[in-house]
């Protein structure tokens, strides 16, 4: 048994350069051992990988053992080598933009995107690991393709019949832990489709479609780590999955758009997403990353508007002097306001502590109202009703930026507070005069999680005609 092979799923040791358990061919029959079989190793003495070198001529001369049936699994890092695909690390984000066709879901820095090979995977695959200092790797042009050029290489040094998968690492939804997929493959049966089978007791099997190729890339990082330098690893005993010919290759399991129930969400989802938006009012220390804030509005400027109209501008104050300098104006104005009424020293203290969910935010952002795209109608009565359109699709607007922003895991409290001191407002932000603030939102990471939300019985809220 060879160092750090793995037998039917046990972890062996020894240093034997050969397989000594049984004969070629017995693997993966019952003939041996009175059950199915295989053995997985990981190959030692591949060099570092450079632009241009044969993968096939590499691994034939660190493995020249290999037999017909046998799947290789490599490593999609010494691919990318190969092929030159590396880039500063200064680039990474350039790098994840030109790979990614859409972006299917963002977490502060975290994106996971669709890649030009219709994987879906953390920055499009664009990896710093086992890399030189200071540049990336991006993912093979063709990993199919490779497949089949390491295949070729092999049959023509080795004279062997053998399977390639080209691996990579993938996280997966609502699984937490990383583990080695295929993203390429040659001369492998990727998938086992058994629909119209039966199962053990007779039942129909309606639904199974097995990822071979993905439990062959796992089982191979088994034996070759993350950190040991050994990027290839062999399969020996499951010939079955190995083709004549090279095969449809890994991109087969990509799953098409039609079929994909998740690509624009779920009714539950959607749901789920405006359940998740609550008013928080005690934040952390922790900064506000601006670039989400920024996110958030662009998904605000989609609610729907009158007239084709862009009813909305949101003033970001980023700079704590900024919203210092606002709270303050505004709260000399409160307090001026509220002696003007009559109203008691202490009735005034308690109106200007509600403001301290604003000012203990670690960022702030008020939305304001413009009617831009507006037309007079020429009565007081409808130009009143256009106004109030407009007012309604700034509260649309405002509405998709508090979910959005619950969507990245921030909490956010909307204040009317600025519609009572407008002016004040305006001139401390020195904001043009036709913008009308619509209140304030205080934005920051929530100390706690929000308690569970009551019920409402929908029925009390509707009525039919």
């Amino acid at each position: 048994m060879r160092d750090g092979a793995l037998k039917g799923g046990e972890a062996r040791q020894g240093a034997a350069a050969t397989c000594e358990d049984a004969p070629d061919g017995d693997w993966g029959t019952e003939a041996a051992h009175g059950a199915p079989r295989y053995q997985v190793w990981a190959v030692s003495g591949i060099p570092e990988v450079a632009p241009g070198d044969d993968l096939g001529k590499l691994i034939a001369a660190a493995e020249p053992g290999l037999a017909d049936g046998d799947v290789l699994l490599v490593t999609s890092k010494i691919v990318s080598k190969a092929e030159g695909r590396v880039v500063r690390a200064a680039d990474r984000e350039v790098a994840i933009d030109a790979e990614t066709v859409r972006v299917v879901a963002r977490r502060g820095a975290m994106r996971i995107v669709e890649n030009r090979q219709g994987l879906v995977m953390a920055a499009a695959g664009v990896d710093a690991s086992n890399t030189p200092s200071g540049m990336v790797l991006l993912l093979p042009e063709d990993p199919d393709g490779a497949a089949r050029a390491i295949r070729d290489g092999l049959r023509d040094a080795l004279g062997v019949n053998v399977g390639i998968v080209i691996t990579d690492t993938f996280g997966r939804p609502w699984r937490t832990g990383l583990t080695d997929v295929a993203i390429g493959a040659a001369g492998v049966r990727v998938l086992d489709d058994l629909r119209g089978g039966t199962d053990a007791h007779g039942n129909p099997l309606t639904a199974t479609v097995v990822a071979t190729a993905d439990e062959l890339a796992a089982a191979g990082d088994l034996v070759k780590g993350k950190a040991a330098g050994r990027p290839v690893a062999v399969v020996r005993g499951l010939a079955h999955v190995v083709a004549d010919d090279h095969g449809e290759g890994a991109r087969a399991m990509v799953r098409p758009a039609r079929d994909d129930m998740f690509r624009l969400g779920t009714s539950e989802a959607v749901r789920e997403a405006v359940r998740q938006r609550r008013t928080v009012r005690a934040f952390t220390d922790e900064p506000v990353d601006p670039g989400v804030v920024r996110r958030a509005i662009a998904l605000a400027v989609t609610a729907p508007t009158p007239h084709h109209a862009i009813p909305w501008r949101f003033v970001l104050l980023e700079s704590e002097e900024s919203r210092t300098r606002l709270l303050d104006a505004m709260r000399d104005k409160w307090i001026v306001d509220l002696r003007r009424d009559g109203k008691s020293e202490e009735s005034i203290a308690k109106r200007v502590r509600r403001g301290d969910v604003l000012r203990n935010a670690p960022y702030l952002v008020v939305p304001c109202l413009v009617m831009d795209g507006s037309h007079t109608y020429g009565d007081a009565r409808r130009d009143g009703a256009k106004r109030e359109m407009f007012v309604v699709a700034a509260g649309a607007g405002v509405q998709n930026f508090l979910v959005a922003l619950a969507g990245e895991r921030l909490g956010s409290a909307w204040v009317s507070s600025t519609m009572f001191c407008r002016d004040v407002v305006r001139e401390v932000l020195a904001l043009p005069e036709e913008w009308d603030p619509m209140g304030a939102v205080a934005v920051g990471h929530p100390v706690e999680e929000p308690k569970p939300r009551p019920g409402r019985d929908v029925g009390a809220f509707v009525e039919v005609r």
